[in-house]
């Protein structure tokens, strides 16, 4: 008997953490809904280039053709590698996903 509120009161505990931490459903509809999704593959780049930097490993960079992903990826892996200040992932990820929304011009989802 003892083991069912006992089971409740983890379940409830666990869907609690997990709704926390994941970015809002992004409406199709939304004018800047492909910018805000390129933002945010963009802070996953910003991430992988914090990691390679402190593992010592060679900065990996886009071949530009033109268009504003390889230049704004570039240009946000480039500063991560020359910027001592993002000495953490979180920080590698913020100034990812700023710089991004700032080049691209968006404005980011109301949570």
């Amino acid at each position: 008997m003892k083991r069912l509120p006992l089971l409740l009161l983890t379940l409830l505990t666990t869907s609690g953490a997990w709704a926390h931490g994941h970015p809002a459903p992004i409406d199709d509809s939304m004018p800047d809904a492909q910018k805000i999704r390129f933002c945010e593959r963009v802070r996953d780049h910003a991430l992988q280039a914090f990691y390679n930097r402190d593992r010592g490993r060679p900065m990996k960079l886009f071949e530009e053709d033109g268009s504003d992903g390889p230049r704004i990826t570039n240009f946000i892996i480039k500063r991560i590698y020359e910027e001592p200040q993002i000495s953490s992932p979180k920080k590698a990820e913020a100034f990812g996903r700023a710089t991004c929304n700032e080049m691209m011009g968006t404005k980011t989802p109301s949570e």
